[in-house]
């Protein structure tokens, strides 16, 4: 692999990063990301959900950290 393809990988995988670290921060907001028209008021989003949304972001973001370290080593 050249220095190329690790440096666009590097910078596709910055959003993914982004968006996963958003994720875990503010998962009520990232679930409701595109669907807010749906509702007239604001659901409320039950703690499980949440927690799930937080455990699978983290879950996300370790995979991807392995790939991309085994992918460019």
């Amino acid at each position: 692999m050249d220095i190329a393809d690790i440096y666009l990988l590097i910078v596709f995988s910055v959003p993914i990063y982004v968006l996963l670290i958003w994720t875990y921060f503010y998962p009520e907001e990232s679930m409701l990301f595109g669907r807010r028209w749906m509702f007239k008021e604001e659901p409320e989003i039950s703690e499980g959900a949440i927690r799930y949304t937080k455990i699978s972001s983290i879950v996300a973001l370790v995979v991807l950290t392995i790939i991309l370290l085994i992918t460019i080593f």
